[in-house]
């Protein structure tokens, strides 16, 4: 009976004919849809997130986070509160929003308690999912099962069948989408190619050397960047919140659907450094490249780089007291910016040129950027990061420290203690 079900189904499909689309704009780097919201859009959803019930009862814990919540637009925003303004914005403009992970109702790093439990009765308090009005889309935030496999093709289907949703799954650590490898490979990023079959979901993997070990460390950003080709997929590595907000907007509203991988920070969810005014999210967009605000122009070093080693290098920069050597953001590696790239290095003419990451060098992004800005700027960067490795990361603290600072003092170009 199964067989006969799935005969009349394949014979459905072959007798409707499919119809006729416009043709999808150009994909490139800079997708131009509007995705700031001005401020009165904004604090109605801050003050619903952060208003329980009456007589709900919050945990001690929490109160505290649900009054930096309530000022974060006063007093700058943090990464949850990015993350729950562009999903009720979204909603607000009729968007339905899904997330889906492990660990994402509370967050694996316990930043964005989507949800939260009273204290004294158990009653659950889901604020995004009771935003309504009238034409509002719906905010659904689901702990999915324990099998990568399974729930990343589950919501592989789900975009497929709700387009015009932004449907999202998130790993506990980035390490882990490797449980979807076979999903990855060959639906998400070679669907389209293959079946004509375009995908907008949104991968989120927390990614970033904290010294928490190998199985904590690397969303394997070199794999992704490998499968990158005729412009399947989007590859992005935010390093402030209001980059976070508008790229999540910018994904529900492009017209032309990719899959979008999202490598998503760790340690800098509580850093204020990463988090931006709200003038950012009311006047701003998401920048695939980031000039460095305190060095325009005339550099004697360049140093690119993409996510949070971004603020190890200004904090040390900051400490040594150099001012001839600037620091410049790729936030998006694929499709690679080139126009923004070139104009960024061309605005340091003759400044030597670095790329820096954590990743050994035999991962994250350096063996797929240095060729693309050879390309542009006529010259391969200088490589400054830990040596090539079969492990992504050490499970020794005092190693991994010790790296780190060796690794962010050679691209600055400076004599690290205890070299040679």
């Amino acid at each position: 009976e199964f067989q006969e079900i799935l005969r009349a189904a394949f014979a459905e499909t072959q007798m409707s004919s499919r119809p006729t689309a416009p043709p999808d704009p150009p994909f490139s780097a800079d997708i131009h849809v509007e995705t700031k919201v001005p401020r009165e859009r904004l604090d109605p959803i801050l003050e619903h997130i952060t208003s329980p019930p009456e007589g709900f009862v919050v945990h001690p814990k929490l109160t505290r986070l649900l009054e930096h919540r309530k000022k974060a637009l006063d007093e700058g925003v943090d990464w949850a509160t990015a993350e729950a303004l562009a999903f009720g914005t979204l909603a607000q403009e009729g968007i339905d929003v899904r997330l889906a992970g492990e660990d994402s109702t509370r967050g694996t790093f316990s930043h964005r308690h989507a949800a939260m439990v009273d204290y004294e009765t158990g009653a659950r308090w889901m604020p995004l999912a009771e935003l309504s009005g009238e034409g509002y889309g719906k905010v659904a935030i689901w702990d999915s099962l324990l099998s990568e496999f399974a729930a990343v093709g589950f919501e592989y289907g789900y975009s497929i069948a709700a387009p015009s949703s932004l449907v999202i799954w998130e790993a506990q650590f980035g390490d882990f989408a490797n449980g979807a490898q076979v999903i990855i490979d060959e639906f998400i990023a070679s669907g389209e190619a293959r079946w004509g079959q375009p995908s907008g979901l949104v991968l989120l993997l927390p990614h970033g050397h904290d010294g928490q070990g190998p199985d904590h460390s690397s969303g394997r950003l070199e794999r992704f960047l490998q499968l990158c080709a005729e412009g399947n997929l989007r590859v992005t590595v935010p390093s402030t919140t209001g980059q976070y907000f508008h790229l999540l907007r910018r994904q529900a509203l492009a017209p032309v659907k990719k899959p979008l991988v999202i490598f998503t920070p760790k340690t800098p969810l509580r850093t204020r450094a990463s988090f931006s005014s709200a003038e950012v999210f009311t006047d701003g967009r998401f920048e695939p490249v980031l000039p460095d605000p305190q060095m325009t122009e005339g550099a004697r070093r360049v140093i690119l780089c993409a996510g949070k080693v971004y603020h190890d290098l200004v904090d040390r920069r900051a400490e040594l007291g150099i001012d001839d050597v600037a620091i410049i953001r790729v936030a998006q590696l694929y499709p690679v910016a080139t126009d923004q790239l070139a104009a960024a290095v061309a605005a340091h003419p003759g400044a030597e040129l670095i790329w820096c990451q954590e990743e050994p060098e035999n991962q994250g992004a350096y063996r797929f950027i240095g060729p693309e800005l050879a390309k542009i700027v006529g010259r391969m960067p200088e490589y400054a990061g830990r040596k090539a490795s079969a492990s992504t990361a050490t499970g020794l603290t005092k190693v991994h420290l010790a790296e780190q600072a060796e690794l962010i003092d050679a691209a600055l170009g400076v004599q690290h203690e205890g070299q040679a």
